[in-house]
Protein backbone atom coordinates (compact mmCIF):
# COMPACT_ATOMS: atom_id res chain seq x y z
CA UNK A 1 0.00 0.00 0.00
CA UNK A 2 2.77 2.46 0.94
CA UNK A 3 4.66 1.67 -2.24
CA UNK A 4 1.53 2.19 -4.32
CA UNK A 5 0.90 5.59 -2.67
CA UNK A 6 4.48 6.67 -3.33
CA UNK A 7 4.15 5.63 -6.95
CA UNK A 8 0.89 7.61 -7.22
CA UNK A 9 2.44 10.75 -5.73
CA UNK A 10 5.53 10.42 -7.89
CA UNK A 11 3.34 10.30 -10.96
CA UNK A 12 0.85 13.04 -10.05
CA UNK A 13 2.91 15.74 -8.31
CA UNK A 14 4.81 16.73 -11.48
CA UNK A 15 1.48 16.94 -13.30
CA UNK A 16 0.01 19.20 -10.59
CA UNK A 17 3.08 21.45 -10.69
CA UNK A 18 2.80 21.72 -14.46
CA UNK A 19 -0.90 22.55 -14.18
CA UNK A 20 -0.25 25.30 -11.64
CA UNK A 21 2.51 26.77 -13.81
CA UNK A 22 0.09 26.82 -16.74
CA UNK A 23 -2.56 28.76 -14.79
CA UNK A 24 -2.83 32.39 -15.96
CA UNK A 25 -1.21 34.78 -13.50
CA UNK A 26 -3.31 37.73 -12.32
CA UNK A 27 -1.58 41.05 -13.01
CA UNK A 28 -0.73 43.41 -10.15
CA UNK A 29 -1.90 46.94 -10.96
CA UNK A 30 -1.40 50.18 -9.06
CA UNK A 31 -4.39 52.29 -10.15
CA UNK A 32 -3.43 55.54 -8.45
CA UNK A 33 -0.13 57.40 -8.41
CA UNK A 34 1.25 60.80 -9.38
CA UNK A 35 4.43 61.69 -11.24
CA UNK A 36 6.19 65.07 -11.02
CA UNK A 37 9.12 66.51 -12.94
CA UNK A 38 10.06 68.61 -9.92
CA UNK A 39 9.92 72.29 -9.10
CA UNK A 40 13.09 73.21 -10.96
CA UNK A 41 12.29 71.45 -14.24
CA UNK A 42 12.00 74.11 -16.97
CA UNK A 43 10.73 71.67 -19.61
CA UNK A 44 7.68 70.66 -17.58
CA UNK A 45 6.86 73.61 -15.32
CA UNK A 46 4.00 73.65 -12.87
CA UNK A 47 0.92 75.64 -13.86
CA UNK A 48 0.56 79.19 -12.56
CA UNK A 49 -2.63 78.09 -10.76
CA UNK A 50 -1.03 75.04 -9.13
CA UNK A 51 -2.50 74.53 -5.64
CA UNK A 52 0.77 72.92 -4.52
CA UNK A 53 4.22 72.41 -6.05
CA UNK A 54 6.22 69.31 -5.04
CA UNK A 55 9.91 70.14 -4.93
CA UNK A 56 11.41 66.74 -5.68
CA UNK A 57 10.80 64.78 -8.87
CA UNK A 58 8.88 61.50 -8.96
CA UNK A 59 9.71 60.39 -12.47
CA UNK A 60 8.33 57.61 -14.67
CA UNK A 61 11.81 56.08 -14.81
CA UNK A 62 11.87 55.84 -11.02
CA UNK A 63 8.33 54.47 -11.07
CA UNK A 64 9.20 51.71 -13.53
CA UNK A 65 12.18 50.71 -11.38
CA UNK A 66 9.97 50.53 -8.28
CA UNK A 67 7.40 48.52 -10.22
CA UNK A 68 9.99 46.01 -11.42
CA UNK A 69 11.46 45.60 -7.93
CA UNK A 70 8.12 45.64 -6.11
CA UNK A 71 6.20 43.19 -8.26
CA UNK A 72 3.81 45.64 -9.95
CA UNK A 73 2.99 44.82 -13.58
CA UNK A 74 1.05 47.93 -14.65
CA UNK A 75 0.20 51.34 -13.23
CA UNK A 76 -2.14 54.25 -13.86
CA UNK A 77 -0.53 57.70 -13.70
CA UNK A 78 -3.15 60.13 -12.42
CA UNK A 79 -2.46 63.60 -13.82
CA UNK A 80 -1.99 65.83 -10.74
CA UNK A 81 -3.32 69.32 -10.06
CA UNK A 82 0.05 71.14 -10.10
CA UNK A 83 -0.04 70.82 -13.92
CA UNK A 84 -3.76 71.72 -14.15
CA UNK A 85 -4.91 70.94 -17.73
CA UNK A 86 -1.40 71.05 -19.22
CA UNK A 87 -0.81 67.37 -20.00
CA UNK A 88 2.71 67.53 -21.44
CA UNK A 89 4.28 65.70 -18.51
CA UNK A 90 1.59 63.02 -18.58
CA UNK A 91 2.36 62.44 -22.27
CA UNK A 92 6.04 62.15 -21.38
CA UNK A 93 5.33 59.65 -18.60
CA UNK A 94 3.11 57.41 -20.71
CA UNK A 95 5.58 57.52 -23.59
CA UNK A 96 8.38 56.40 -21.25
CA UNK A 97 6.04 53.73 -19.88
CA UNK A 98 5.97 51.81 -23.18
CA UNK A 99 2.79 49.87 -22.44
CA UNK A 100 3.37 49.50 -18.70
CA UNK A 101 1.61 52.78 -17.88
CA UNK A 102 -1.77 54.26 -18.70
CA UNK A 103 -3.13 57.60 -17.57
CA UNK A 104 -5.96 59.67 -16.13
CA UNK A 105 -6.33 63.17 -17.56
CA UNK A 106 -7.68 66.32 -15.90
CA UNK A 107 -9.92 68.92 -17.56
CA UNK A 108 -12.12 71.62 -16.07
CA UNK A 109 -15.78 72.09 -16.94
CA UNK A 110 -16.68 75.01 -19.16
CA UNK A 111 -13.25 75.75 -20.58
CA UNK A 112 -13.06 76.45 -24.30
CA UNK A 113 -11.37 73.81 -26.43
CA UNK A 114 -11.80 70.95 -23.96
CA UNK A 115 -13.31 68.57 -26.52
CA UNK A 116 -10.57 69.07 -29.11
CA UNK A 117 -7.77 68.85 -26.53
CA UNK A 118 -9.24 65.68 -25.05
CA UNK A 119 -9.58 63.99 -28.43
CA UNK A 120 -5.99 64.84 -29.32
CA UNK A 121 -4.68 63.61 -25.96
CA UNK A 122 -6.65 60.35 -26.13
CA UNK A 123 -5.24 59.76 -29.60
CA UNK A 124 -1.66 60.45 -28.49
CA UNK A 125 -1.44 58.32 -25.32
CA UNK A 126 -3.34 55.47 -23.60
CA UNK A 127 -5.89 56.96 -21.21
CA UNK A 128 -8.35 55.16 -18.94
CA UNK A 129 -10.22 58.04 -17.27
CA UNK A 130 -10.82 61.76 -16.97
CA UNK A 131 -10.75 63.26 -13.49
CA UNK A 132 -13.14 65.73 -11.85
CA UNK A 133 -12.32 67.38 -8.50
CA UNK A 134 -14.73 68.60 -5.84
CA UNK A 135 -12.29 69.19 -3.04
CA UNK A 136 -10.90 72.71 -2.96
CA UNK A 137 -13.76 75.06 -1.95
CA UNK A 138 -12.47 77.65 -4.41
CA UNK A 139 -12.39 75.22 -7.35
CA UNK A 140 -15.62 73.26 -7.15
CA UNK A 141 -17.22 72.01 -10.38
CA UNK A 142 -20.41 73.74 -11.56
CA UNK A 143 -22.91 71.32 -10.00
CA UNK A 144 -26.28 71.23 -11.73
CA UNK A 145 -25.09 73.27 -14.70
CA UNK A 146 -24.70 72.24 -18.37
CA UNK A 147 -20.91 72.72 -18.25
CA UNK A 148 -20.38 69.82 -15.85
CA UNK A 149 -22.68 67.55 -17.83
CA UNK A 150 -20.84 68.45 -21.02
CA UNK A 151 -17.44 67.55 -19.53
CA UNK A 152 -18.87 64.23 -18.29
CA UNK A 153 -20.22 63.57 -21.79
CA UNK A 154 -16.87 64.43 -23.36
CA UNK A 155 -15.14 61.84 -21.18
CA UNK A 156 -17.85 59.30 -22.01
CA UNK A 157 -17.66 59.99 -25.74
CA UNK A 158 -13.90 59.45 -25.61
CA UNK A 159 -14.49 56.01 -24.12
CA UNK A 160 -13.05 57.01 -20.74
CA UNK A 161 -14.23 56.43 -17.21
CA UNK A 162 -15.08 59.45 -15.07
CA UNK A 163 -12.78 59.59 -12.05
CA UNK A 164 -14.11 61.52 -9.04
CA UNK A 165 -12.03 63.00 -6.22
CA UNK A 166 -14.31 64.70 -3.71
CA UNK A 167 -15.34 65.22 -0.12
CA UNK A 168 -18.47 63.22 0.73
CA UNK A 169 -20.56 66.36 1.18
CA UNK A 170 -20.34 66.92 -2.59
CA UNK A 171 -21.56 63.43 -3.52
CA UNK A 172 -25.14 64.60 -3.99
CA UNK A 173 -24.09 66.88 -6.84
CA UNK A 174 -22.56 64.01 -8.81
CA UNK A 175 -25.35 61.47 -8.38
CA UNK A 176 -27.66 62.68 -11.18
CA UNK A 177 -24.84 62.30 -13.72
CA UNK A 178 -23.88 58.85 -12.44
CA UNK A 179 -27.49 57.83 -13.08
CA UNK A 180 -27.82 59.56 -16.44
CA UNK A 181 -24.58 58.14 -17.86
CA UNK A 182 -25.23 54.64 -16.59
CA UNK A 183 -23.01 53.05 -19.24
CA UNK A 184 -20.01 55.19 -18.32
CA UNK A 185 -17.69 53.76 -15.68
CA UNK A 186 -17.22 55.95 -12.59
CA UNK A 187 -14.10 55.56 -10.42
CA UNK A 188 -14.19 56.84 -6.84
CA UNK A 189 -10.81 57.94 -5.51
CA UNK A 190 -9.44 57.32 -2.03
CA UNK A 191 -12.28 55.25 -0.49
CA UNK A 192 -14.59 58.21 -1.12
CA UNK A 193 -12.79 60.12 1.67
CA UNK A 194 -14.67 58.47 4.60
CA UNK A 195 -12.91 60.45 7.32
CA UNK A 196 -13.72 63.85 5.81
CA UNK A 197 -17.50 63.90 5.96
CA UNK A 198 -20.53 63.19 8.08
CA UNK A 199 -21.89 59.67 8.43
CA UNK A 200 -24.91 60.66 6.33
CA UNK A 201 -22.72 62.07 3.56
CA UNK A 202 -20.54 58.96 3.44
CA UNK A 203 -23.57 56.67 3.53
CA UNK A 204 -24.59 58.22 0.20
CA UNK A 205 -21.16 57.43 -1.28
CA UNK A 206 -21.36 53.80 -0.17
CA UNK A 207 -24.93 53.59 -1.51
CA UNK A 208 -23.50 54.12 -4.99
CA UNK A 209 -22.66 50.42 -4.89
CA UNK A 210 -26.21 49.97 -6.21
CA UNK A 211 -25.06 51.52 -9.49
CA UNK A 212 -23.33 48.88 -11.59
CA UNK A 213 -21.07 51.46 -13.26
CA UNK A 214 -19.40 52.63 -10.01
CA UNK A 215 -16.01 51.25 -8.95
CA UNK A 216 -14.33 52.10 -5.64
CA UNK A 217 -10.57 52.60 -5.33
CA UNK A 218 -8.73 51.49 -2.22
CA UNK A 219 -6.16 54.28 -2.45
CA UNK A 220 -4.79 56.76 0.10
CA UNK A 221 -5.73 54.25 2.80
CA UNK A 222 -4.78 55.76 6.18
CA UNK A 223 -2.46 53.95 8.56
CA UNK A 224 -3.90 53.88 12.07
CA UNK A 225 -0.35 53.98 13.42
CA UNK A 226 0.14 57.45 11.91
CA UNK A 227 -1.61 60.75 12.67
CA UNK A 228 -4.57 61.20 12.84
CA UNK A 229 -4.71 57.47 13.71
CA UNK A 230 -7.87 56.71 11.74
CA UNK A 231 -8.60 52.99 11.58
CA UNK A 232 -9.46 52.02 7.99
CA UNK A 233 -10.42 48.42 8.78
CA UNK A 234 -14.18 48.98 9.33
CA UNK A 235 -14.35 51.12 6.17
CA UNK A 236 -12.49 48.53 4.09
CA UNK A 237 -14.77 45.77 5.39
CA UNK A 238 -17.86 47.81 4.58
CA UNK A 239 -16.67 48.61 1.06
CA UNK A 240 -15.79 45.00 0.27
CA UNK A 241 -19.27 43.96 1.38
CA UNK A 242 -20.96 46.74 -0.60
CA UNK A 243 -19.00 46.65 -3.87
CA UNK A 244 -17.45 43.18 -3.99
CA UNK A 245 -14.03 42.38 -5.42
CA UNK A 246 -15.20 42.89 -9.02
CA UNK A 247 -15.71 46.61 -8.33
CA UNK A 248 -12.73 47.35 -6.10
CA UNK A 249 -9.25 48.43 -7.22
CA UNK A 250 -6.04 49.04 -5.29
CA UNK A 251 -3.73 52.01 -5.63
CA UNK A 252 -0.86 53.29 -3.53
CA UNK A 253 2.71 53.15 -2.30
CA UNK A 254 4.51 55.22 -4.93
CA UNK A 255 6.18 58.58 -4.30
CA UNK A 256 9.55 60.21 -4.84
CA UNK A 257 11.06 58.28 -1.91
CA UNK A 258 9.63 54.88 -2.81
CA UNK A 259 11.73 51.78 -3.35
CA UNK A 260 10.70 48.39 -4.60
CA UNK A 261 10.69 47.20 -1.00
CA UNK A 262 8.50 50.03 0.30
CA UNK A 263 6.18 49.74 -2.71
CA UNK A 264 5.52 46.09 -1.91
CA UNK A 265 5.26 46.79 1.82
CA UNK A 266 2.33 49.14 1.22
CA UNK A 267 0.55 46.47 -0.81
CA UNK A 268 1.20 43.96 1.97
CA UNK A 269 -0.30 46.39 4.50
CA UNK A 270 -3.51 46.62 2.49
CA UNK A 271 -3.53 42.84 2.04
CA UNK A 272 -3.76 42.51 5.82
CA UNK A 273 -6.86 44.73 5.75
CA UNK A 274 -8.32 42.39 3.13
CA UNK A 275 -7.57 39.19 5.04
CA UNK A 276 -11.29 38.42 5.19
CA UNK A 277 -11.37 37.95 1.40
CA UNK A 278 -10.42 34.82 -0.50
CA UNK A 279 -7.09 34.70 -2.35
CA UNK A 280 -8.98 34.97 -5.63
CA UNK A 281 -10.86 38.10 -4.54
CA UNK A 282 -7.69 39.75 -3.20
CA UNK A 283 -6.08 39.08 -6.58
CA UNK A 284 -8.97 40.91 -8.24
CA UNK A 285 -8.55 43.93 -5.95
CA UNK A 286 -4.79 44.06 -6.48
CA UNK A 287 -5.00 43.93 -10.25
CA UNK A 288 -7.52 41.56 -11.77
CA UNK A 289 -10.38 44.06 -11.80
CA UNK A 290 -8.23 46.89 -13.15
CA UNK A 291 -6.60 44.70 -15.79
CA UNK A 292 -10.05 43.72 -17.06
CA UNK A 293 -11.56 47.22 -17.02
CA UNK A 294 -8.49 48.99 -18.43
CA UNK A 295 -7.51 46.26 -20.91
CA UNK A 296 -4.06 45.69 -19.42
CA UNK A 297 -1.94 42.73 -20.38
Amino acid sequence: MLSTRRQFLAATLPLLATARAAEPQVAVVDTHLHCFAGKDDAKFPYHKDAPYQPTDPATPEHLLKCMADGGVDYAVVVHPEPYQDDHRYLVHCLTVGKGKLKGTCLFFAGRAGNADKLRALAKAVPLVAGRIHAYNPERLPPFGKPELRELWKQYADAGLAVQLHFEPKHAEGFEPLIKEFAKTRVLIDHLGRPFQGTTKDYDRVVSWSKFDNVVMKLSAVPDKKAYPHSDPQPVIKRLTEAFGADRLMYGGGYNEKATGKSYKAERDRIAELLAHLTDADRAKVFGGTAAKLFKLG
